[in-house]
């Protein structure tokens, strides 16, 4: 009879360490599974904030390079170039002196406004972002305006926490 006791007590124990050990591995699994999804989650909305960070760099780009004041066209040219960088940002202020000029002598105003962005690709450092903006110009020769309608191409880079553009192109 003790013995019979004795191996009911002992089966009992391996159960019990059986559960535990269940218990265990089920726990870590657990974990395990909420860190992933969380992780999958985090990335997720990081993808989206970085997307929505290009989307409205690109959009501010593309409507300070269609607006544009003869009026304080040093403030609005100032506005185009602190939104820029590289070969963009050095051709840019290389012509800011004759842009001033022929702006100034044409009493040119260009009231921009964007009507679509979409990213074609990016990355973590860079992004490629096509624009629709129209823009409604006027000038001595076209005094009660002129509208007109941009598709730009426009690549950004990521520096110091901002996204930059690098590059205009107008795409047919």
């Amino acid at each position: 009879m003790r013995r019979a006791v004795h191996r009911a007590l002992s089966g009992g124990t391996r159960s019990g360490r059986a559960w535990s050990v269940g218990l265990v591995v089920a726990t870590v699994l657990t974990t395990a599974l909420s860190v992933w999804l969380s992780l999958g989650l985090y990335e997720g909305r990081e993808a989206e904030q970085r997307r929505q960070d290009i989307l409205a760099a690109a959009r501010q780009s593309a409507l300070n390079f269609t607006s544009l004041d003869y009026r304080h066209y040093d403030r609005d040219s100032a506005h185009v170039l602190q939104g820029a960088t590289g070969d963009f940002k050095k051709q840019f202020a290389a012509q800011t002196k004759e842009l001033t000029r022929l702006v100034a002598e044409n009493k040119s105003v260009s009231d921009g406004q964007v009507l679509e962005a979409g990213i074609v690709r990016s990355d973590a450092d860079s992004a490629r972002v096509l624009v629709v903006a129209d823009s409604k110009v006027t000038n001595t020769a076209v005094p009660e305006g002129a509208a007109r309608t941009y598709r730009l191409q426009l690549d950004l880079v990521h520096r110091d926490g901002r996204w930059l553009t690098s590059d205009v192109e107008f795409v047919g």
